[in-house]
């Protein structure tokens, strides 16, 4: 007869089974609502959307004003260090001609200074002409004293120039490594801003990107076909800004025929600029040279009430002074709003403004 043996039950059968996936469930949803995890993140209405990409673009401006400046900085290190290198490499050549000139001096003296002048005046044939020829000599001799210290005032300069050059070179690499930790912030906040902007139907995108980035340009880019999101106005043209000077309004000028150009940070022209790049190439053209960013530019020139803005002016925004345009009359401006958006023209009041200067 067979034997009767008692069937093994599985560990998870039954109602251990259930019980086991209950707990894990439980655990698994305790475990998600600990780290953050498995929760959808609740979309932005377009309205948030645009107030967080409008909060990272100002972000962004920011840092690139320090990016720029940081660069601004670096290129000038960099200029300074080629010219020591070259002040040095030229005091290098003088110092080996000259010593290669005492060398042959003193291979000639170790070749007929072995017998003493007085032996020599007695022997002699000629005395006289010996004893000017003596006297050659020590003039001879003052001259190498001469080269002498020559020569060594050419090693103090040279360990000068060399010690110069390690501060500039120094100074460089503390530039270039800001530079990097700008580039950093500023590649983050735009790329987060692309993520946000990227979530919107393109009907809602144009909306928010048009709404923030000034005055909409007409479709050749000129600003004739559109009015102004912020106040209605038709956007002046360039035929009606009336500027006090030749330099303003060559600025002026510039800034129109740049009208549709991209904004990319860090960049002053000719085909793509930032904010204070745009600025300072519109008075580049005029002739007149303003600093790279905007906390040194309003400091270019007089400082002016709102109330007193002509066409030329610079005009800046935010406590920051992050960003600047170039006031074209009306309560206009010609700026290089973002990346979202290209050089236009837009209403002074559609940013915090936080001073003008008229160029000097």
């Amino acid at each position: 007869m067979a034997a009767h043996r008692k069937p093994r039950q599985s560990p998870l059968s039954g109602h251990t089974a259930r019980a086991a996936v209950t707990l894990a469930l439980a655990g698994a949803a305790t475990a998600t609502a600990f780290d953050g995890t498995g929760h959808a993140e609740p979309r932005l209405t377009p309205a948030q959307v645009k107030a967080k990409v409008d909060q990272l673009f100002q972000e962004a401006e920011a840092a690139t004003q320090k990016y720029d400046g940081a660069k601004d900085q670096a290129d000038a290190a960099q200029r300074r260090l080629k010219s020591l290198q070259d002040q040095t490499a030229r005091r290098q050549e003088q110092l080996n001609s000259a010593r290669d000139a005492l060398g042959a001096t003193a291979a000639a003296q170790y070749r007929d200074g072995g017998i003493d002048p007085a032996w020599q005046l007695v022997l002699s044939s000629d005395p006289d002409r010996y004893l000017d020829d003596a006297a050659f000599a020590e003039r001879a001799g003052d001259r190498q004293a001469a080269a002498v210290a020559r020569v060594r005032g050419q090693l103090r300069e040279i360990e000068q120039l060399r010690g110069a050059a390690r501060v500039v070179l120094t100074g460089l690499r503390s530039r270039q490594a800001e530079l990097k930790r700008q580039k950093a912030t500023v590649d983050a906040e735009l790329g987060e801003a692309r993520r946000l902007l990227s979530g919107l139907s393109p009907e809602q995108r144009a909306a928010v990107t048009a709404a923030g980035a000034g005055a909409g340009t007409g479709a050749d880019g000129t600003g004739r076909a559109s009015r102004s999101a912020s106040d209605g106005r038709a956007p002046l043209t360039q035929g009606d800004v009336t500027a006090p000077d030749s330099r303003a309004a060559a600025a002026v000028a510039y800034a129109y025929s740049k009208l549709g150009s991209p904004y990319v940070w860090g960049a002053t022209g000719p085909d793509a600029f930032d904010c204070s790049g745009l600025a300072q190439a519109a008075y580049r053209s005029a002739g007149v040279s303003i600093p790279r960013t905007t906390y040194a530019q309003i400091n270019a020139g007089r400082r002016v009430s709102r109330s007193e803005l002509q066409p030329g002016d610079l005009v800046f925004f935010y406590s920051g002074t992050s960003h600047v345009g170039i006031y074209i009359g009306n309560g206009q401006m010609i700026h290089a709003p973002n990346p979202s958006a290209p050089v236009r023209v837009a209403p002074v009041d559609e940013m915090p403004f936080a001073g003008a200067t008229r160029v000097a």
